[in-house]
């Protein structure tokens, strides 16, 4: 158990896909997404191999206990910030908006509204939006608003961004299920059942986004990971062993994939948290300031993982697992 959780750091930490690619990557249009490279034997094999670890991993963790990293301290006082973590999830989102606006963005930094008043006027709600989650009023209004985003994003990039873009559906929906209270300073509700339903939604979200991404950006689509392999040559950490451009795009993609499959699992969310957050972090390096706007609601459902993962009750809701007789908590 021990040496898989390891293996999977190692590989992860090297993921490109940790990089949004088509942020980066020198014309990313020039690269069409070709289903048939989905067919591959190396791909089905690691998209195999994705579905085995994420059933293995949901298997070992009605038997381990709850919750999962309770023996590091520091870890365990985050169980405190569960009442908070909507409002923590809140803010990520918020400034991720707000920015993104000034930025002539909507949602992503990859689409762009055009010049002009009118795409200004298309940004002001968004602008609007990122204040009033930031500042945890109307949260219920601001979270239909997100929702209602996606026929500007299908205009804009097409249906594919609605897939790839899950991850603000999810948080959206979770926001909307467990709005803050105004005069508890934005403290949420514990009820667990609701918060089962909430944290399913989040989960699906980004678990949807990280798979499509997998999907779009390497598994079907290795001429954009072979360039984006080239130009940033040193994301390819497996080089020095002969791993070539396209067999590494292989395994980020399939790495990529596990993630999605993990956090929609519910399975051990703190590791899984904490796991995800490896590539997401590791090529900041690289990329600076821009991934890290842009990943800024990926972080902050992270975070809510960790958090919420933080207490034997909000961790069950988390992962729908019941404790087995016999199996300790902390």
């Amino acid at each position: 158990m021990i040496a898989l959780i390891v293996g999977i750091v190692v590989v992860g930490s090297a993921v490109p896909g940790g990089a949004h690619q088509e942020w980066f990557v020198n014309a990313p249009e020039a690269y069409p997404l070709d289903f048939g490279a989905l067919l591959r034997p190396g791909v089905v094999l690691a998209a195999a191999a994705a579905v085995a670890v994420t059933f293995l991993l949901r298997s070992v963790a009605a038997r381990l206990p709850t919750p999962e990293l309770a023996v590091i301290k520091p870890v365990r006082r985050l169980g405190s910030l569960v009442p908070w973590a909507l409002r923590l999830l809140a803010a990520h989102l918020g400034v991720s908006l707000l920015v993104l606006a000034f930025d002539r963005a909507v949602l992503d930094l990859g689409i762009h509204v055009p010049g002009g008043v009118g795409g200004t006027l298309l940004l002001d709600p968004q602008a609007i939006v990122g204040g009033l989650l930031i500042a945890g009023v109307l949260v219920r209004a601001a979270s239909v608003a997100i929702m209602l985003t996606g026929p500007l994003l299908v205009a804009l990039q097409g249906p594919e961004a609605l897939v790839t873009l899950a991850v603000f559906v999810g948080i959206a929906a979770f926001l909307f299920v467990l709005p803050p209270h105004l005069k508890d300073g934005g403290r949420m509700d514990l009820d667990l059942a609701t918060l089962r339903r909430a944290t399913f939604g989040l989960a699906l979200g980004v678990g949807v986004t990280l798979i499509s991404l997998a999907v779009v950006e390497k598994l079907a689509n290795p001429e954009m990971a072979r360039a984006m392999l080239e130009q940033e040559p040193l994301l390819n950490l497996l080089a020095p062993f002969g791993v070539s451009p396209g067999a590494f795009a292989v395994v980020a993609g399939s790495v990529e994939l596990l993630f999605g499959l993990l956090i929609i699992s519910g399975a051990l969310p703190q590791v899984v948290a904490i796991l995800t957050a490896v590539p997401f972090t590791a090529t900041l390096a690289l990329f600076g300031a821009t991934e890290f706007l842009g990943h800024l609601p990926l972080y902050g459902v992270l975070l809510s993982f960790l958090v919420l993962g933080s207490l034997e009750e909000t961790s069950h809701s988390l992962s729908g697992l019941r404790r087995r007789a016999g199996v300790p908590t902390h």
